[in-house]
C-alpha cells in the first residue's frame, strides 16, 4: 500500500492578510490602550515600558547649578594646584603657608570631584545626578565645618573666610534642595 502524500502546505502571508494581523495583535494584547492610556506598538514595548515615563523631570535651574558647580570646583582646583600661596592668602589673609603640599593635595581632590561634576552634567540618570548633588553637599558641609573650626582656633576673623563660610552654607542649601527635587516622585496628571 502506497503512502498517501499530504497536500503541499501553503504559506500564509500574514503581513498582507489584515484580518490575521489584527487577530494576532489582539491575542498578544498590543495595539489597544492599556490602563494608563498608552498605545503599545509591540509586545516588547509593552513589557519594557515607555522610556519617557522614566525620564527625569529636572527642576528649574538644575543644569545651570551643575555647570556653576563644575566650573567652581575646576577653578579652585587649578588655583590650589598652580597657586597654593595665593589661595591660602585669599581665604585666611596670611602671607606665608608652612607647606604647599596639603593645599596641592586639596587641589588634586577638588580636581577629581570636578571631573565627576562635569560627567554628571551630561547624564540624564536620576541616581547619578542625586549622588553628585549629595557629594557636593557633603563636601560643602565638611568645608564649612573645617573652616569654622580653623577660624575659632586661630581666634581671628578674616573677611575671605567669612565670605567662604557664607557661600558654603548657601551652596549646601542649594545642593540639598536640588537633591530632594530630583528625588521627588512626579505627580500623576
Amino acid at each position: 500500500m502506497a503512502a498517501k502524500q499530504p497536500p503541499p502546505l501553503m504559506k500564509k502571508h500574514s503581513q498582507t492578510d489584515l484580518v490575521s494581523r489584527l487577530k494576532t495583535r489582539k491575542i498578544l494584547g498590543v495595539g489597544g490602550e492599556d490602563d494608563d492610556g498608552e498605545v503599545h506598538r509591540s509586545k516588547i514595548s509593552q513589557v519594557l515600558g515607555n522610556e519617557i515615563k522614566f525620564a527625569v523631570r529636572e527642576p528649574l535651574g538644575l543644569r545651570v547649578w551643575q555647570l556653576v558647580s563644575a566650573v567652581m570646583f575646576s577653578g579652585v582646583a587649578i588655583m590650589a594646584l598652580a597657586f597654593p600661596d595665593q589661595l591660602y592668602d585669599a581665604v585666611f589673609d596670611e602671607e606665608s603657608v608652612s607647606s604647599k603640599t596639603p593645599i596641592r593635595l586639596y587641589g588634586g581632590a577638588l580636581l577629581s570631584i570636578s571631573l565627576i561634576m562635569w560627567n554628571a552634567l551630561y547624564t540624564a540618570e536620576k541616581v547619578i545626578i542625586r549622588w553628585t548633588l549629595l557629594t557636593e553637599a557633603c563636601y560643602f558641609a565638611v568645608q564649612f565645618l573645617v573652616t569654622t573650626v580653623s577660624l575659632v582656633e586661630s581666634s581671628r576673623i578674616a573677611t575671605g573666610a567669612v565670605l567662604l563660610l557664607v557661600s558654603r552654607a548657601l551652596f549646601v542649601l542649594i545642593s540639598i534642595y536640588y537633591y530632594y527635587q530630583v528625588g521627588r516622585r512626579p505627580k500623576k496628571v
